[in-house]
């Protein structure tokens, strides 16, 4: 006589299990009494059987509902605990129930490494392109698991971000408009417009080469910079090399402006200068006649062919100072023959007969421009 036992009121029937509802044997072959309520009462072997995965070496939990139901099969089945093996996050977690996209239906040969998933994308990636970049394969090293953009790319180690540089780090389309394949790394790479706006000095104009790193470092506003080349426009030497580095002092900020003649920097000290006095001498303001770079002191003063020989001819070694001759050391244009070098006596006998003879400074240096007598004889013998 059948029973009416209601089985569901112990032991819901569900699943594979309903299937075998009217199979007693096949769960209670060794009585009714000891039958075990538990998955892994009856199924420890399916257990230990596993293989795609390996449950026993995964050490995965007995308590087979936790990812099954009872649903034949064994599938589909869940598997909550993956985070214990690999963690999803990121864009993987929406793919946490799609198992056959990243296991394809084999869970023992699952890399766990980016790029075991993601060697097609790297591969494919151009922008920038990573081969030929020959970057590192490891993924995470440059992206999160949330998505491939935004990266945190370690730009250093293709190109070091200091400076103005590093204060756009974060913002990639400002150099890499274009692609990040193709973007150079030379300064005039990026920088060739500010190259042809400079204009404090006009680069173009002077030809100043536009390898930005000779002057400028990558400081923001291109300042300070040094101008190494400064000798292909104006030799530095002498006092002006002990400021070489102090560009203002002859630039003063404006580098199109500054003069290239001795007087354009130096008028004032050429005002100034009393002994002698260049402005009321006359002097040249071409400060490289008499003077070096060096110093104003010595100075190379030509007197004898711009003036009046005294280091040649009659008055070589017959003076001792300047004052000898030049009274007023405020003015060097005044001077005197009428000294004790040439004494009115001497000079009136040496001149009998001279016409127009008159005893003073300016008359001797008219009729003796060189410092001899050779023009008082041709008039004497014209006479």
């Amino acid at each position: 006589m059948p029973s009416t036992f209601d089985h569901d009121n112990t032991y819901p029937l569900t699943g594979a299990h309903a299937t075998i509802a009217s199979n007693c044997v096949q769960c209670h072959s060794n009585g009714y009494n000891n039958t075990p309520n538990t998955c892994e009462g009856c199924h420890q072997n399916n257990y230990t059987q596993a293989t795609n995965p390996n449950h026993v070496s995964l050490a995965i939990p007995n308590e087979c509902a936790s990812c099954h139901t009872t649903n034949p099969g064994w599938a589909p089945a869940s598997f909550p605990i993956h985070n214990n093996y690999y963690v999803l996050e990121g864009a993987h977690i929406p793919l946490a129930d799609q198992c056959a996209t990243c296991h394809n239906g084999n869970y023992n040969t699952t890399p766990n490494t980016c790029d075991g998933c993601h060697i097609d994308n790297y591969n494919q990636t151009t922008n920038p392109n990573h081969v030929a970049s020959q970057f590192a394969t490891t993924c995470q090293d440059c992206h999160t698991q949330t998505a491939w953009v935004p990266s945190t790319f370690d730009h250093n180690s293709t190109y070091p971000l200091t400076g103005a540089h590093a204060t756009i780090a974060t913002n990639c389309v400002q150099c890499h408009a274009n692609g990040y394949s193709n973007t150079p790394n030379t300064c005039e790479g990026c920088h060739q417009n500010n190259y042809n706006q400079a204009t404090n000095p006009n680069h173009v104009s002077l030809a100043i080469p536009n390898e930005c790193a000779t002057c400028h470092t990558t400081n923001p506003g291109w300042a300070p910079a040094t101008f190494p080349i400064h000798n292909n426009y104006y030799v530095l030497k002498g006092a002006h090399l002990a400021i070489a580095n102090q560009c203002s002092d002859c630039h003063n900020g404006n580098y199109t402006n500054t003069p290239n003649t001795c007087s354009g920097c130096h008028i004032n000290e050429y005002n100034q200068t009393n002994d002698p006095n260049h402005v009321s001498a006359q002097f040249p303001t071409t400060c490289e006649d008499c003077h070096t770079q060096t110093a104003w002191q010595p100075s190379t003063f030509d007197h004898d062919d711009q003036y009046f020989p005294i280091y040649s001819g009659n008055h070589n070694g017959e003076w001792n100072t300047c004052s000898d001759c030049h009274p007023n050391s405020t003015n060097y244009s005044v001077f005197t023959c009428t000294t004790s070098c040439h004494p009115q006596s001497s000079t009136n006998n040496d001149h009998q007969g001279v016409s127009g003879y008159s005893y003073n400074s300016a008359a001797c240096l008219n009729c003796h421009p060189n410092g001899n007598d050779q023009m008082i004889r041709n008039f004497i013998r014209s006479n």
